[in-house]
């Protein structure tokens, strides 16, 4: 007998999407592209991006494969104001700095 679970969702658990989705917050140009299709406008998104803060919890952080860019983009996306600014290419190109700078560190 198949689980309705799994025919809901693929064959995965729901906690497996979650993981997948929000790891992919860390991808600034993923950012723009929820910005510009605006889901970031809508109500019931942020609403899931805010149920999705628990991945900050040590019982599910363990799973991240990138905690530091999946819990700042989680952090900034409950921001309105870098909801509007994430549109903007000087936004994405200025994350993707970031990363990359705390990824290798910064040398002098």
């Amino acid at each position: 007998m198949t689980d309705v679970a799994e025919l809901q969702y693929g064959g995965f658990s729901r906690f497996e999407l979650e993981l997948e989705f929000v790891q992919a917050l860390s991808n600034p140009w993923y950012l723009n592209y929820l910005a510009s299709q605006k889901y970031l406008d809508d109500p019931a998104f942020v609403a899931y991006l805010d149920y999705l803060q628990y991945f900050t919890k040590p019982q599910y952080l363990k799973y991240l494969s990138f905690p530091g860019p999946t819990l700042r983009a989680l952090e900034l996306l409950q921001q309105e104001r870098f909801r509007k600014d994430i549109l903007m290419p000087d936004t994405v190109a200025r994350m993707i700095e970031e990363g990359v700078k705390a990824s290798v560190g910064e040398r002098t």
